[in-house]
C-alpha cells in the first residue's frame, strides 16, 4: 500500500489481528498513535468492511504537522540521534520528516467507505491531546509516534483501556531506544507480565493478559 511505511509483515499482522478481533467477538475500537498517511488504520477499515462490520470506531491520533520533536532518549538502533534529522526538516508551520496533513488523511480514510462517523480524527500531540479525547474500551492499540515522551504517555493513558486479550502493537521497539525504554519502563512499573513477539525487526506485538 502507497499510504504507509509499514513492511508487508506489520501489515499483515494488522490485517491477521483485526480479523482475530472480529472472529473472537473481543470488544472494543481500534486505535492508532501516529498515523502518517492513515495506511494502517485504512487496512483496518477494509478489513472490518470486509466482514460486515462498520459499527467499530477508528481512532487516528497525530499532529498532521510531521514528527514532533525528539529528546536525548530518542537513539536509534545505530546509536544515531534524531535531532539533527528532525532539525534538518524542520519548516515553519510543519516537519517534513513523517508529514501528512489532516486533510489527505481523511481522503484516505474516507475512500474505504467506513463510515465517516465511525472515523475520529485528533489532532495534536498525544501530550496534549490525552487523556482529553479518548476512545472507550480498545480491542487494537498501535503506538508509533517513535519517541520516549509520547510513547509512555500513550500507553499511560490509553493501555488501562485495552480489554483482556487486546492487542498491542510497538511499531519501534526494536528500532527506536527511547520507545523501548518507555516500553520497559511502563511494563515494569505496573508489573505488567506480557510476552512481547516479534512483528518484523522493529514492530513488537502482544495481547493484554
Amino acid at each position: 500500500m502507497q499510504n504507509t511505511m509499514t513492511t508487508i509483515e506489520n501489515l499483515y499482522h494488522v490485517y491477521r489481528s483485526t480479523r482475530y478481533i472480529i472472529e473472537k467477538n473481543i470488544p472494543g475500537d481500534f486505535v492508532e498513535c501516529g498515523v502518517w498517511k492513515g495506511g494502517n488504520l485504512m487496512m483496518v477499515a477494509m478489513t472490518l468492511k470486509l466482514l460486515n462490520v462498520t459499527n467499530r470506531k477508528i481512532y487516528l491520533y497525530d499532529t498532521f504537522e510531521g514528527m514532533s520533536k525528539p529528546t536525548e532518549k530518542d537513539i536509534d538502533l545505530k546509536n544515531e540521534d534524531a535531532k539533527q534529522e528532525w532539525t534538518d526538516k524542520q519548516k515553519s508551520d510543519h516537519n517534513e520528516w513523517c508529514y501528512s496533513a489532516l486533510e489527505e488523511v481523511q481522503s484516505n480514510l474516507y475512500s474505504t467507505g467506513y463510515p465517516k462517523e465511525n472515523l475520529i480524527f485528533v489532532k495534536g500531540m498525544v501530550e496534549d491531546t490525552l487523556p482529553k479525547t479518548l476512545p472507550g474500551q480498545i480491542a487494537l492499540l498501535r503506538c508509533d509516534t517513535d519517541w520516549y515522551e509520547s510513547t509512555y504517555h500513550e500507553l499511560l493513558h490509553l493501555y488501562p483501556l485495552l480489554v483482556k486479550d487486546g492487542f498491542l502493537v510497538i511499531d519501534d521497539y526494536g528500532h527506536w531506544k527511547g520507545a523501548r525504554e518507555a516500553v520497559d519502563q511502563y511494563f515494569t512499573e505496573n508489573k505488567i507480565n506480557m510476552f512481547l513477539y516479534r512483528i518484523d525487526y522493529s514492530a513488537r506485538g502482544g495481547n493484554k493478559p
